[in-house]
């Protein structure tokens, strides 16, 4: 039985999904569910001041509606002539996407798989909080696929919800973010909700383990960029 999870979101026992009417709620829903989601962003626009120039490619995996990478293409106008091109797989929200940055001409929004995706040589690849929604099975693959279409000098920006290195921390860690949750207008039913709705969908690693991702599939020069409890934000160098 679905129950309620905020924002007039309704999702079952693991059972969450990025379909359907989420995307009408979905930008009011996330904002108030991770910590500094607009400072990330803004801070993913300051960064990407490092490695792009006229002639970039940008990629976002899993864009949803649009707004981190409608604020990239906006701080980057200047560069005329770059690419912005989100994809994500759910056709509700590529449909919300395009609508919402109609009006930037160099951005393109397509109903796409990463996993499965032809890219081209990029200098910057973006995934806001997506790779925790990959099957663990499939990560590794990515992350390759990732670093191989990234030029040299290249940039990987990614933030996730980690997991904590061990159980002691990872108590304080969930009990932090419930305190979170509550202070942003969520009650008790709507967190255990959303909890139960995630099993086996949401599976984020440790930063340990996020940094074995992007060792394995060749980045040797990362570093954490923001960190707020279990939510933490990284820049990876080709």
């Amino acid at each position: 039985m679905a129950t309620k999870v905020g924002q007039n979101i309704e999702a079952g026992n693991a059972a969450w999904s990025f379909g359907g009417s989420v995307a009408d709620t979905f930008v009011d829903h996330i904002r108030h569910s991770v910590p500094l989601y607009e400072e990330g962003h803004d801070l993913t626009c300051q960064l990407s001041d490092w490695f792009l120039s006229p002639t970039s490619t940008v990629y976002e995996i899993g864009t949803s509606t649009g707004e981190l990478l409608k604020k990239l293409a906006l701080h980057n106008a200047h560069r005329v002539g770059a690419k912005f091109i989100g994809m994500d797989v759910e056709a509700p929200m590529v449909a919300k996407a395009r609508a919402h940055c109609a009006d930037v001409p160099s951005i393109t929004i397509l109903e796409e798989d990463g996993r499965n995706f032809a890219f081209e040589k990029a200098d910057l690849i973006i995934s806001y909080y997506t790779m925790q929604f990959i099957p663990p099975r499939d990560r590794q693959q990515l992350f390759d696929r990732i670093y191989e279409a990234l030029n040299w000098g290249g940039a990987f920006i990614m933030f996730e919800k980690v997991r904590a290195p061990d159980a002691r921390f990872q108590d304080i860690a969930v009990g932090l973010y419930n305190e979170f949750k509550l202070r942003q207008g969520f009650d008790e039913k709507e967190i255990v909700g959303k909890t139960r709705s995630l099993k086996g969908i949401l599976e984020p690693f440790s930063t340990e383990g996020n940094f074995g991702l992007m060792r394995r599939a060749g980045f040797e020069d990362i570093t954490t960029v923001c960190k707020y409890i279990c939510f933490e934000g990284y820049l990876a160098i080709k």
